[in-house]
């Protein structure tokens, strides 16, 4: 009788599931940086860039990079999803690929959805066109940036033509820079070629306070500030698409 009372019971069904999700929810940070929050599905969507840009070449295994093939998609993605109402960008990067930069750049600038963007820690190199990119930028008080002219590595043949495309490459970052923020050009400039500075280099580091005063950055500020401001944003975005529709 005991036996049948035992046999009688609901015995649980084993979990083969969460293994599957873990997996996957390790495979999602190792490759993009990224995971869903433990909170309800949120309306804004945090993008990372971290390490150095890696372009069309592949750096070594133990660089830390972002995969510019990596944010493209994901950019796409959040123009297309009705429910990402906002995106975020935090910046945390060394710099690298020129083009590659500049092309994460474009792609922030022209996405329809309000859009801020956060230095921590640095924006440096190509990580300027970037940081300035969104319709409102902030930087950490620590935070900095490094302005310097741009650089080529590899093969350089030594022809006027090699000189007139790194001229061409640099005044798009600067034409980029100085139309996404409120820096002058001759401002950029004077901060991009000054000697002195850098012991490697020429260029300038600024810090959070100044990237603002220079009006490279619009504002000092940090996680909670740029959610605030573009919570604020995508108010004013709402109502500008319900005015649409009642005209």
């Amino acid at each position: 009788m005991t036996g049948n009372l035992f046999s009688n019971q609901e015995q649980p069904m084993p979990q083969v599931e969460e293994p599957k999700k873990a997996d996957a929810v390790v495979n999602t940070i190792q490759q993009l940086g990224q995971t869903t929050a433990p909170v309800l599905e949120s309306n804004l969507f945090c993008m990372t860039i971290i390490g150095q840009i890696e372009g069309h070449m592949v750096l070594p295994p133990q660089n830390k990079t972002t995969k510019y093939e990596h944010l493209i998609p994901q950019l796409v993605a959040a123009e297309q999803n009705s429910k990402i109402e906002g995106v975020l960008i935090v910046l945390n990067t060394v710099g690298g690929d020129v083009e590659a930069g500049l092309a994460i750049a474009e792609m922030i600038s022209s996405v329809s959805k309000p859009t801020v963007t956060l230095v921590l820690g640095g924006g440096h190199s190509i990580g300027v066109p970037i940081a300035v990119a969104g319709d409102h930028s902030f930087i950490a008080e620590t935070a900095t940036m490094t302005i310097h002219p741009v650089r080529l590595n590899g093969l350089v043949i030594n022809v006027p033509q090699s000189f007139e495309y790194l001229d061409k490459m640099q005044e798009r970052v600067v034409r980029f820079v100085t139309s996404h923020s409120g820096i002058s050009e001759q401002v950029f400039k004077a901060l991009m070629f000054k000697t002195g500075e850098l012991t490697r280099d020429i260029g300038t580091t600024v810090i959070g306070p100044d990237a603002v005063a220079n009006g490279l950055i619009d504002a000092v500020g940090g996680i909670g500030d740029a959610i605030a401001e573009l919570n604020r944003r995508i108010d004013q975005y709402r109502l500008g698409q319900a005015g649409g529709r009642i005209q």
